[in-house]
């Protein structure tokens, strides 16, 4: 069964469907958001803050969410 967690400010996601959890800091990772930007598979979770977390799919979309990436990696750990 898929387990929903919470990426911030009322928008969820499906765990299962995770890859990774990144820092948007480094440039390959700004280049990474920028190209998915461009190619319409990037998806704003931000409400308009600032990014501090880019979750990488298994679908190869990049979500981007004002959570560091130790709360959602902490928030997938949890037991439901």
């Amino acid at each position: 069964m898929s387990k929903l967690i919470n990426i911030g400010y009322g928008n969820v996601m499906n765990a299962d469907k995770i890859v990774a959890v990144v820092s948007p800091d480094s440039a390959p990772i700004k280049r990474m958001v920028q190209a998915a930007k461009d190619a319409g598979i990037a998806v704003d979770a931000t409400q308009g803050r600032r990014t501090k977390g880019v979750i990488i799919t298994d679908s190869e979309r990049i979500i981007l969410t004002a959570l560091l990436p130790e709360t959602i990696a902490g928030r997938c750990q949890q037991e439901g």
